[in-house]
């Protein structure tokens, strides 16, 4: 089980979850929404001194692919999560500028039609991840809210491609979430996050143990 660990902003931060045993690190860079957003210059300074075999991945609700090369570009990420509604021929048309970029979509399970949406991506993205939605606010991601489990084990059994389960995850439910659903790896942000919005290594160590014991 890989673990993803997003909202990251500082080296610190970065060096107490690679310590706790996450494989991915999320970097926040023009995100709608987001809680801890982070300059594309403090990001490339942070995945700089990365150990080998890290990820670093770039999260953002841009969509243009000009604007997506300078971001990847300046911040030296090896993978872009889309963090927005797209087409699978936006992600195909983005693809064709990162050659060896893996990227990731995030849809919002929001009900049985997000199983044929995940299914629309098999041919463009490497992997998609299962969020949920604020609908009040119409955030995707950070709500510290669950969806409907069962549909995304429904989507882990009916697609090709390895599957990220994030949303409202924490240290308490991830393993009932991991066996439930069955995927690839999880993600978490707020879930391991203390009240100011850093990271609780504490939290981040309970996560990763239960996620990777599942």
């Amino acid at each position: 089980m890989r673990v993803k660990i997003c909202g990251i902003r500082s080296l610190d931060e970065a060096e107490g979850v690679i310590e706790a045993g996450a494989d991915a690190l999320g970097f926040h860079i023009e995100l709608e929404h987001s809680l801890c957003p982070l300059p594309a210059a403090t990001a490339s300074a942070i995945i700089s001194k990365l150990p080998p075999f890290i990820s670093s991945v770039v999260v953002t609700s841009e969509t243009d692919p000009k604007k997506l090369v300078r971001i990847m570009k300046s911040t030296g990420a090896t993978t872009l999560q889309l963090h927005k509604e797209v087409s699978p021929e936006m992600v195909n048309a983005v693809k064709t500028v990162f050659f060896n970029t893996k990227i990731y979509v995030a849809i919002s399970v929001t009900g049985d039609e997000s199983i044929a949406l995940a299914k629309t991506f098999e041919d463009s993205a490497d992997t998609v991840i299962l969020d949920s939605m604020n609908q009040e606010t119409g955030a995707r991601g950070g709500t510290g809210k669950t969806h409907d489990w069962t549909i995304s084990r429904k989507i882990v059994e009916s697609t090709l491609f390895p599957i990220i389960l994030a949303g409202g995850l924490n240290r308490d439910n991830v393993a009932d979430a991991i066996k439930a659903v069955r995927p690839y790896a999880v993600d978490v942000n707020s879930g391991v996050s203390n009240p100011r919005g850093t990271k609780d290594f504490s939290k981040v160590k309970a996560f990763v143990e239960r996620a990777k014991s599942a």
